[in-house]
């Protein structure tokens, strides 16, 4: 997505932020309330610092795709999941959009595992999911991260598990480097504003972007099940 045509919010690129490097514990670290930032790897989509002995209930790739990759999956209490998976890479939304129209039927839920991507394709899909009525999922031993909880959170419902996780952090931006910096900070702030006021339109308390604005994009801030729910980014806890 390009904030007024200059910025690209993204995880990875040349970096605007706002704090110095991690000095975080490593990621395979569990979490608990308090202590909840962790080192933010995108390379890796196992769920160490929540249950590390828990794995997927569903198969999944032993590599993470550079972009989304959609499969249908049957699940007998759940029904029919769209699994969505890999990092989101410019043009996944179209490509979802695309993947939806060709459907005889839409699935049930659609279960997420990604470690983020482009901010402003995972808001086009949030909506997307928003406006076809679909649940999302965190699944046990999956994880959605940086600028994926914005597809989660567009989500009709959305059933979080405490042995998968959901992480937040600061952006990101990637712009030319000519670019004066007082424009580069208010296209920031532009940014922002746009995916604070995404969450209030899917109905989630903006008040959680606080997490991500602390958090350098280094590192990733995960959260527990009351602020899961407190914020309304999970209707529903599992296990």
């Amino acid at each position: 997505m390009a904030t007024a045509g200059l910025l690209l919010l993204t995880d990875v690129g040349t970096r605007w932020s706002f704090e110095g490097a991690s000095v975080e514990p490593e990621i395979t670290e569990p979490i608990s309330p308090g202590d909840q930032v962790r080192r933010y790897d995108p390379t890796r989509f196992k769920p160490e610092f929540s249950d590390p002995e828990r794995r997927p209930d569903i198969d999944l790739p032993s590599d993470l795709p550079p972009r989304l990759k959609l499969t249908m999956r049957d699940d007998p209490d759940i029904g029919t999941i769209l699994l969505m998976y890999g990092k989101i890479a410019p043009g996944d939304a179209q490509r979802v959009n695309a993947y939806f129209d060709n459907l005889d039927m839409l699935p049930d839920s659609i279960a997420l595992n990604s470690t983020g991507g482009v901010v402003g394709e995972a808001l086009e899909i949030g909506r997307m999911v928003r406006q076809l009525s679909l649940n999302t999922l965190i699944m046990p031993g999956t994880i959605c991260l940086s600028s994926c909880p914005y597809i989660l959170a567009g989500g009709t419902e959305r059933q979080v598990s405490l042995s998968g996780a959901v992480g937040l952090h600061q952006h990101y931006y990637d712009t030319p480097g000519y670019m004066p910096v007082f424009f580069a900070v208010k296209n920031i702030q532009l940014g922002q504003g746009e995916t604070m006021g995404y969450l209030i339109e899917m109905g989630i308390d903006p008040g959680v972007m606080v997490h991500s604005l602390k958090t350098p994009p280094d590192d990733i801030y995960l959260l527990v099940e009351s602020q899961l729910l407190e914020s309304r980014m999970a209707t529903e806890i599992t296990d």
